[in-house]
């Protein structure tokens, strides 16, 4: 699945992104593309879990295209 978080703006937005996924997924693979604002996850979480996870950690997530 992927997320397109526009307020993910720096490394540290990052870090907080990979944590919060792993919060809900502990073995999820997480890839950031920082300048594009995207995330990859590989998870068996479903995308409202972690949608859901993202957005409690101050994040905007929506379905990247």
């Amino acid at each position: 699945m992927q997320f397109q978080i526009d307020n993910m703006t720096c490394g540290g937005c990052a870090k907080s992104v990979t944590k919060a996924i792993h919060s809900v997924d502990p073995q999820a693979k997480v890839e950031i593309d920082l300048p594009q604002k995207q995330v990859t996850v590989e998870s068996g979480a479903n995308q409202s879990a972690v949608a859901a996870v993202l957005e409690d950690a101050g994040f905007s997530p929506r379905p990247a295209a």
